[in-house]
C-alpha cells in the first residue's frame, strides 16, 4: 500500500551508539531501529491535546483529542473519523483480545471497555469506596487483565487518594492496587510474555522495571532509567520507548540508543499500520508517524 501524507516534516534524528551521539545517517545500534531515510511526518492537526494511541488488530490508530472529548480514528486508509464524541475526557487507550476498546476516561474518573458498536461499560471507577483521580494509561496483558495508572494532573481539590498503579483482574471481578510508593505514575507498558511491566514515575522522573506475578501482583521494583514519561511503548525486540521533550529508545538492559525530535513535544505513541512497522506518536494537536524497521507488539496478540 503507498501511504499518502498529508504533511511531510524533515527533523533531525539523534542516533546513540558506542557511547557517544552520532549526526546524520551513520550506523548505529538505533539506527537498525529506522526504516531507510525515515523522517517524521504529520498525518493531521489542529486537534488541541491528542494522546493515548492504539492499534486495532488491522492496525488502524485510535488516539483521542481530551480537551475537545473525542476519541479519533486514523485509518489504514489515510483517513480521519471520529469513533466517539463525548469521550469523557478518555486519555490511554488499549484494545483487549475481543476488539474493545479499553479506555482510561480521566474526566469522568473512570476506566472503561467500548465495544465495536461503541456501547460503552464501565469496568472500575472506584477502589476500596473512594473514587478514581483521573485514570491516565494502561496496559492489557495477553489474558485481558488491565494495568492503569490514576494520577491527577491540574485541580487537585476532589482527590479521594493518593496517586497509584491499579491491575484490574481479566474476569473483572478482582482490582487491587499494585503500586503505591509512587509520586505520579504515569505511562504503562508491558512485555509480550507477559512477565514483565514498565510503569513511568513522572513526577519523579523515573521509569521502573517490574516482575508480573501469577496473581497479578508486581515484584523486583528495579530502576529502569532515570527519565519520566508520559506515555510508553514496546517494539518486538524489548526496546521502551517512552516520550519526554522527544521520543526516547532505551534497549532491554536500560541503554540509549535512539532519540526522535518530533516538532511538538510527544505525550504518547503506539505501532500501528498493516504490517504493524510504523511509530505513531501524539503530540499537543498533532498527529505523527515515522517508519521503521522494528514492529510493535500489540497486534500479534
Amino acid at each position: 500500500m503507498s501511504r499518502q501524507f498529508i504533511i511531510t516534516v524533515p527533523v533531525f534524528l539523534l542516533l546513540v551508539g558506542c557511547g557517544r551521539a552520532q549526526q546524520g545517517r551513520q550506523q548505529s545500534q538505533g539506527d537498525d531501529l529506522l526504516a531507510a531515510d525515515a523522517e517524521v511526518q504529520q498525518l493531521a492537526g489542529d486537534f488541541r491535546f491528542t494522546e493515548g494511541p492504539a492499534p486495532d488488530i488491522r492496525g488502524n490508530i485510535y488516539f483521542t483529542d481530551i480537551p475537545n472529548n473525542r476519541i479519533h480514528v486514523w485509518t489504514l486508509e489515510d483517513a480521519l473519523t471520529t469513533f466517539r464524541e463525548n469521550s469523557g475526557g478518555a486519555n490511554g487507550l488499549y484494545f483487549d483480545s475481543q476488539g474493545n476498546l479499553i479506555a482510561c476516561e480521566g474526566g469522568n474518573r473512570r476506566l472503561v471497555s467500548i465495544s465495536p458498536q461503541g456501547d460503552v461499560t464501565v469496568l472500575a471507577d472506584t477502589y476500596q469506596g473512594n473514587r478514581f483521580n483521573s485514570p491516565n494509561d494502561l496496559w492489557v496483558d495477553a489474558d485481558d487483565g488491565v494495568y492503569f495508572s490514576d494520577p491527577r494532573y491540574g485541580n487537585r481539590d476532589n482527590m479521594e487518594m493518593g496517586e497509584h498503579v491499579y491491575y484490574l483482574s481479566p474476569d473483572r471481578e478482582r482490582l487491587i492496587r499494585v503500586i503505591d510508593d509512587m509520586e505520579r505514575p504515569n505511562g504503562v507498558i508491558g512485555t509480550s510474555d507477559g512477565k514483565t511491566l514498565y510503569v513511568a514515575d513522572q513526577g519523579a522522573g523515573e521509569t521502573y522495571r517490574y516482575t508480573i506475578n501469577e496473581d497479578g501482583t508486581l515484584s523486583d521494583k528495579t530502576l529502569f532509567v532515570s527519565q519520566g514519561s508520559d506515555g510508553m511503548t514496546i517494539d518486538n525486540q524489548g526496546n521502551i520507548y517512552i516520550t519526554s521533550g522527544a521520543v526516547e529508545v532505551y534497549d532491554p538492559e536500560g541503554a540509549h540508543v535512539l532519540s526522535i525530535s518530533i516538532p511538538e513535544s510527544p505525550a504518547n505513541l503506539c505501532f500501528g499500520g498493516e504490517n504493524a512497522d510504523e511509530l505513531y506518536i501524539t503530540a499537543r494537536t498533532s498527529l505523527y508517524v515515522v517508519p521503521m524497521q522494528v514492529r510493535g507488539i500489540q497486534m500479534l496478540k
